[in-house]
């Protein structure tokens, strides 16, 4: 339980530090009217943002620059509360959410608002911030190659493939992808250190193809990089 817990405050630590916070964002207040979210939107250039209540602790929703200007061009009053056009009002996460909530919340969205622990607004995490992280994770800018190795799903095909390749060298990272409920396929991706030569490559290729493992493709990450 212990190292569950810590591996929380790990996460949240590194969240805390991708999110952009509160005092650097531009947001609007629940009393201010569709033409004063207009003229803040124009001047701030963003497509959208966060509306937040009179405290400015609570989220409202956001509200999106396309939906004011349809409004606006149907002949709407646009001295209507900005709460008229409000949108996403409940799409959101916590600051110790689970990682896997986050992936999926912020999918269809330009940024998913960030609430702290007592549920008042602290800033929002965008899709740009969540990729870099992910890129850091994977060890892109620091690996060598990245092979995707294949797997039926089998009990254990995992625990063998990282015995195979740290005979010859650490895992820098690994994440595993399309894993289907028909045929249970299963691609898994791991990223090796730097300092792996194209020799001892070609050495874990072929011990990991002799032990029945389809290796589908090397990425040379050195390569990418240049």
């Amino acid at each position: 339980m212990k190292l569950f817990d810590d591996d929380l405050r790990s996460f949240i630590m590194i969240l805390k530090e991708i999110v952009k916070p509160k005092s650097e964002l531009t947001t609007i207040p629940e009393t201010a009217t569709l033409e004063e979210a207009l003229d803040i939107l124009e001047a701030s250039g963003f497509r959208c943002v966060p509306v937040l209540d009179e405290s400015g602790k609570l989220f409202r929703g956001n509200i999106y620059k396309m939906h004011i200007y349809r409004h606006k061009s149907r002949g709407g009053d646009m001295q209507l509360p900005v709460t008229q056009l409000l949108k996403n009002a409940t799409k959101f996460i916590s600051i110790n959410s689970a990682f896997f909530n986050i992936f999926f919340t912020i999918k269809d969205l330009p940024y998913i608002t960030v609430l702290d622990e007592e549920n008042q607004f602290y800033g929002i995490l965008t899709h740009s911030s969540l990729l870099n992280m992910l890129s850091q994770s994977w060890n892109v800018d620091t690996g060598s190659y990245v092979l995707t190795i294949l797997s039926n799903g089998d009990r254990g095909d995992l625990a063998k493939m990282s015995k195979i390749i740290t005979r010859y060298t650490v895992i820098a990272s690994c994440i595993s992808l399309d894993l289907h409920e028909k045929n249970n396929i299963q691609r898994i991706l791991f990223t090796l250190p730097s300092e792996v030569s194209e020799h001892k490559l070609k050495r874990i290729v072929a011990s990991l193809k002799r032990n029945k493992f389809t290796v589908t493709e090397i990425e040379n990450l050195h390569a990418s990089s240049m």
